[in-house]
């Protein structure tokens, strides 16, 4: 079996890469090869290996098949800015069509458990006119939805659900990662979520002191990806 999927969020630093690099340290340890891309990524720092990005580095450090940084990250910008904004000042043209090659070659791995991190939530800018869901698209993988529970999240995340599926992909599934637990009527807000959203919910993680793959992975459910 192959399965392969789009992450994207309900905003930025919603732990995204936390969820993705759990679901698969959980894909591993069910005995699945795995793979993963972070096609576009800002914020990176310079090392002597060029530039590295820490979220890309946790991703690929949970890929049972060999790969490259490169393969994982193919576009590298040192800004903590939107990644259009960052290509622009490097001179790169930040092109869905230039984003899809790699990451079809990461797919053709073919590996049975395949993650596509974006960055931002699912309407972040690229060039003229297009946005990192044109990506998603045009690679047609199902998409899983990280909510940042906070105030303000449900808004969010049903948005956000509407757009994916306007856009005609398949929410697959979407993950509660508790960003903020003090949020006023968390239950109450969790249950509107299960109730509206269309898609099963994967898991629900709490503020973790160390957010590592190890520790979030029992907090989430391979079952209706896999399944599915």
């Amino acid at each position: 079996m192959t399965a392969a999927f789009f992450v994207t969020g309900t905003d930025t630093e919603v732990g995204k890469t936390t969820i993705a690099a759990g679901l698969l340290h959980a894909a591993r340890q069910s005995g699945l090869s795995t793979a993963a891309a972070k096609p576009v990524a800002s914020g990176c720092e310079m090392t002597t290996d060029g530039l590295r990005n820490s979220d890309a580095l946790a991703l690929l450090g949970e890929c049972t098949l060999s790969m490259r940084y490169e393969a994982v990250n193919p576009f590298a910008f040192e800004p903590a800015i939107a990644p259009h904004l960052a290509a622009r000042e490097a001179g790169v043209d930040l092109s869905v069509a230039r984003l899809a090659d790699p990451v079809r070659q990461m797919l053709a791995l073919q590996a049975d458990f395949s993650l596509v991190e974006g960055a931002g939530g699912w309407r972040v800018p690229l060039v003229g006119g297009e946005t990192l869901s044109d990506l998603a698209m045009q690679l047609g993988l199902p998409v899983i939805l990280v909510v940042g529970v906070r105030l303000g999240c449900i808004n969010h995340a049903l948005l956000s659900a509407e757009a994916i599926e306007r856009d005609g992909l398949r929410l697959a599934g979407w993950v509660a990662n508790i960003v903020d637990p003090s949020t006023s009527r968390l239950e109450e807000n969790l249950a509107t979520l299960a109730e509206r959203l269309s898609a099963p919910c994967l898991g629900r993680v709490p503020r973790l002191v160390a957010a590592n793959p190890s520790d979030v992975a029992p907090y989430l459910d391979l079952g209706p990806l896999i399944s599915a």
